[in-house]
């Protein structure tokens, strides 16, 4: 067994196949392919399932995924201690909802940029189960996710609560149903409607809020950047989190606001979520711990 063989392994659950791998790591196809196919018979397991579609780890390598991630992150300490600086530079891959981009998660980005100046971020839009899936699998080192009361939390992975908040509708600025309090379901249902895709909450609430009845005319996102996008624009209204609008770039320009819901009292949390491993690398839990300190921050200003 070689660490690059780990090393390759590692790469084709990030990539989700073996060609995306091969080019990042500047290797041809077929000689990924036995590297890998080695380690599977020296352990004598099949680590990986190869699909037209592309190749993910399988149930096995699941099982033993932790204990190689683990054997990495040793390897990557001893080059650091050594004085390696390559094993500063790495990719964090979130997985996101899009939820709190601007009060939490941009300023945990900067904080880890200023700890590990040789650590990139990478941002992946998902539904919450492509992200629980890129989790496990381990192509996800953490995950952002909106959860309502009852949810339970998939088998596996840690959830964190980060922040709680209440769905709110949001609107353009100038829009007419500005000039009320609170706006209800029979308000939103007279415009044209902004939702999310089926896969994240909001698409799950805003059925539940608007039951058999919903808005004649709707366009559908992909997570709540995009959503606040379309609303500053003046395409529509939509449903999000308070913490997905107040204090983003959109709200303080003055092209987006919010309203309460009339007579909902439901609350919406934000998740981190991380898979259980037998440890994560430095800049993974240098951005977790951001994360958690942004959350009581943002937790202290908003009580």
């Amino acid at each position: 067994m070689r660490i690059e063989q780990l090393e390759y392994l590692n790469a084709v659950t990030q990539h989700g196949s073996l060609r995306r791998a091969s080019e990042h790591l500047h290797l041809s196809q077929p000689a990924l392919s036995e590297a890998i196919g080695k380690l599977e018979r020296e352990l004598g397991v099949t680590l990986l399932d190869r699909r037209r579609s592309g190749a993910r780890i399988s149930r096995e390598g699941q099982e033993l995924l932790a204990h190689m991630t683990a054997v990495l992150d040793a390897v990557d300490r001893l080059r650091s201690a050594a004085g390696d600086r390559g094993a500063e530079t790495r990719q964090v891959r979130v997985g996101t909802v899009h939820a709190a981009t601007t009060t939490l998660l941009a300023p945990a980005i900067e904080h880890l940029q200023a700890r590990h100046p040789g650590t990139g971020v990478e941002l992946l839009t998902l539904t919450q189960t492509a992200i629980d899936q890129g989790l496990t699998e381990g192509s996800l080192d953490l995950g952002l996710v909106n959860v309502l009361g009852g949810d339970d939390p998939p088998v596996g992975l840690v959830s964190t609560d980060l922040v709680h908040g209440r769905p709110v509708a949001v609107l353009p600025a100038g829009h007419p149903l500005t000039a009320q309090r609170s706006v209800s379901a029979d308000d939103l249902r007279a415009h044209r409607f902004v939702g999310m895709r089926p896969g994240y909450l909001m698409h799950r609430f805003a059925h539940r809020l608007f039951s058999d009845q919903p808005p004649r005319v709707c366009h559908l996102s992909d997570g709540a950047e995009m959503g606040k996008t379309l609303v500053a624009e003046g395409l529509g209204v939509t449903i999000l989190p308070d913490y997905s609008v107040h204090g983003d770039p959109l709200e303080r320009a003055g092209l987006v606001t919010t309203r309460p819901l009339t007579g909902d009292q439901t609350i919406v949390t934000l998740v981190l979520r991380h898979r259980r491993a037998v440890s994560a690398p430095a800049q993974v839990r240098t951005l977790h711990r951001a994360l958690m300190s942004g959350a009581r921050d943002y937790t202290a200003r908003a009580g």
